[in-house]
């Protein structure tokens, strides 16, 4: 089966990407190596395509937008009502048992809502979102998706979109790029300051090109997406995320505010409710936490965890691990027992052997948002 490509295949291409199958896309990886490339990004500003990404807009049949955020606080345990013009929040999408089913972005743009969901899950989640009566579900397949990410990320997006400087995180805008509508919210899944863009197809090149113009701006791929994401202590879908996992559980109850948990003036009204405002009252058997280890070798997803080097049952495995190169060593995360507190030792068995982890709080590096 051919795999789809982003409007900026050629392009990765001529600049050397390493290109791999990612959820059935065709996108680098690599352009010059992921710690490279990853450590650019913390030093300086670096360019993501993420146009793989699912772009949804969310618009009320009524024409009252209050009707599509009551709608989507059905399938989302956030305040979609609550969120204020200009703004976004991060989501969830959650089943009848409490588990994720993906997380999302979703931006309040006047008169609708945009939405940014997993490139493996977009299928889904459209399926989902048009169950929604009171909606029209427009999936955006002619835009593309752009993150620039890093310190220098607001010097390079400004010399060409200037209002972007007044951006703070998760605000969420429709600005003009040389004549051409860009929607850009202040995020990105890195740790660092910086902007995801969302332009016509057409013009994606040229405005990637016009990025990448100072020299200190450079292309990255998705191995360094990963392992800055892992570093900021962010859940990936399908490995710290699932419909086996829920909010409580992937320390994500942040996302749930006061007025959708119990006593709140919209309590509850979305899938698994019981389940997870239960959690949020009384607490959680396991957690997601972050692990360090000693040495260089990373300790990989899938890794079985003890809380002995002599004992045979493991207490969890491994979700998401690599190499940590900002914080110069091996970082995972976990589901553990929540008796298992920060400073604690437990064991991974990689490759017959038990390593010890040190049990840390998350984030691993200090996230640098323009608050």
């Amino acid at each position: 089966m051919s795999l789809s490509t982003t409007a900026l295949n050629a392009l990765h291409r001529e600049l050397g990407g390493r290109l791999v199958d990612f959820a059935g896309w065709e996108l680098p990886v690599q352009f010059t190596g992921i710690i490279a490339e990853h450590q650019h990004t913390r030093q300086s500003a670096s360019l993501f395509d993420v146009s793989h990404m699912g772009q949804v807009l969310i618009r009320p049949r009524s024409g009252n937008l209050t009707d599509a955020a009551a709608a989507l606080e059905t399938l989302i345990p956030a305040s979609v009502a609550g969120l204020a013009q200009g703004r976004q929040r991060y989501g969830l999408f959650t089943n009848s048992n409490g588990g994720v089913l993906d997380d999302l972005m979703f931006a309040h743009h006047g008169d609708r809502y945009f939405l940014v969901v997993n490139a493996a899950r977009s299928g889904h989640d459209l399926e989902l979102l048009r169950t929604l009566a009171d909606v029209t579900v427009e999936h955006l397949a002619d835009r593309s998706l752009l993150a620039l990410q890093g310190p220098r990320a607001e010097e390079a997006l400004a010399a060409l979109v200037p209002e972007a400087t007044q951006l703070k995180f998760m605000d969420s805008q429709i600005l003009t790029w040389d004549g051409v509508e860009v929607w850009v919210s202040r995020s990105g899944y890195t740790g660092e300051d910086g902007f995801e863009i969302s332009v016509p197809s057409p013009e994606a090149e040229n405005l990637a090109r016009a990025l990448l113009e100072p020299d200190w701006v450079l292309p990255a791929g998705l191995g360094a997406r990963d392992s800055l994401r892992l570093e900021a202590g962010m859940p990936l879908y399908g490995h710290d995320l699932s419909p086996q996992i829920t909010p409580v559980e992937a320390d994500l109850g942040w996302a749930i505010p006061k007025a959708r948990r119990l006593g709140g003036s919209r309590e509850g009204g979305f899938p698994g409710a019981e389940i997870i405002l239960k959690q949020l009252a009384e607490g959680v058997t396991r957690k997601r936490t972050g692990l360090r280890a000693e040495g260089r070798a990373p300790v990989r997803e899938g890794a079985k965890l003890f809380l002995s080097p002599e004992d045979t049952e493991p207490v969890a495995e491994v979700t998401s691990g690599g190499f940590g190169a900002t914080v110069g060593g091996p970082v995972a995360m976990a589901m553990l027992p929540p008796e298992v507190q920060p400073g604690a030792t437990i064991y991974a068995e990689v490759r017959g052997k038990r390593l010890p982890m040190t049990v840390t709080a998350l984030p691993f590096i200090t996230p640098s948002y323009k608050r």
